[in-house]
């Protein structure tokens, strides 16, 4: 079983070596490393999450992403560690309605987890407007335990065009305020969205004035082709402008096509950006390196100075 450092996660980020992660890229990347494709076994994932939360880009890191199935194994992993402080986790509800509570009460049931955030589904049905009520319902049925829990809301993916009954499904959800999920991508490639399908999910949410999170597929700061499997993938970065260029009004499939950083990024200083992470809140990644490199590759995060360096 891996040793956790005595820290995990209980300290501040300053007492650890830090890097130049500036506030607009804080808390970007939430752990999703046993998901696919990247599908860490747990003990492993949970003692990398360790080693990413005690690093010096320790502020791009946000939550260890866990379904609610894996639970019981989390707690079980994290009874033979020591630890100073408990494991921040968002939990995935991989059931409907009827899951959320066994879910909450799962992850609150130990003094070892802090339940950070929750992201449960609708289910793709007719009447998605009915299933948003009853996902609703759940959830104010556990109003006091989710007082400082962030809820995700997982809408279906738009093909072609918003439908009537996905917009009223919205609606619903913006009557309690409820953030959004969108999957940007997944292990084949008709899982990925285009840009004017991603386009018209980010333009919904704004309209509601409802903050959104990502998932799947955004590995990378800039949409690329990925060359082992042909998939054209979005990027973190191109979504991050995109919503910044809708809430001006402008063309967001653009943004989300542009494959240069400078052109995407130019005008964006980090205060407007900063400013737009409140809408665009975060990204599950089966890979916290992979968006790192990126960023420090495109001179956005500055990495710490080495001996051969000096």
């Amino acid at each position: 079983m891996p040793t956790l450092p005595r820290w995990f996660p209980g300290v501040e980020t300053s007492s650890v070596a830090t890097v130049s992660v500036p506030a607009w890229l804080t808390g970007l990347v939430d752990d999703a490393a046993i998901f696919p494709p990247g599908n860490v076994a747990l003990p492993e994932a949970v003692a990398e999450h360790a080693t990413h939360r005690t690093s010096e880009y320790a502020d791009l890191v946000g939550g260890f992403v866990v379904s609610d199935v894996k639970l019981p194994d989390l707690i079980a992993i994290l009874e033979g560690t020591r630890l100073d402080d408990a494991l921040c986790v968002n939990v995935v509800v991989t059931g409907g309605a009827g899951a959320i509570e066994p879910a909450v009460r799962w992850a609150t049931r130990t003094p070892l987890l802090r339940l950070g955030a929750l992201e449960c589904a609708l289910r793709d049905e007719d009447d998605l407007a009915h299933n948003a009520r009853r996902v609703c319902a759940a959830l104010d049925a556990l109003e006091e335990d989710l007082a400082d829990v962030t809820v995700y809301v997982e809408a279906p993916r738009v093909v072609d065009k918003p439908t009537h009954g996905w917009l009223t499904a919205l609606d619903e959800l913006a009557l309690r305020e409820l953030p959004l999920k969108f999957r940007t991508g997944g292990v084949t490639a008709d899982a990925f969205p285009t840009p004017i399908e991603l386009a018209s999910s980010i333009g919904a949410a704004l309209d509601r004035e409802l903050p959104f999170k990502c998932t799947a597929g955004l590995h990378h700061a800039m949409r690329l082709n990925d060359p082992d499997t042909g998939f054209a993938h979005h990027g973190f970065l191109n979504v991050l402008a995109a919503t910044r260029v809708c809430l001006d009004g402008g063309d967001t499939p653009a943004a989300l096509e542009e494959d240069d950083a400078k052109v995407l990024l130019d005008g964006l200083d980090p205060d407007t950006l900063a400013r737009t992470r409140s809408w665009f809140t975060a990204f599950g990644s089966c890979s916290v390196l992979e968006p790192h490199d990126d960023l420090v590759d495109l001179g956005l995060i500055t990495p710490p100075e080495t001996d051969l360096d000096q």
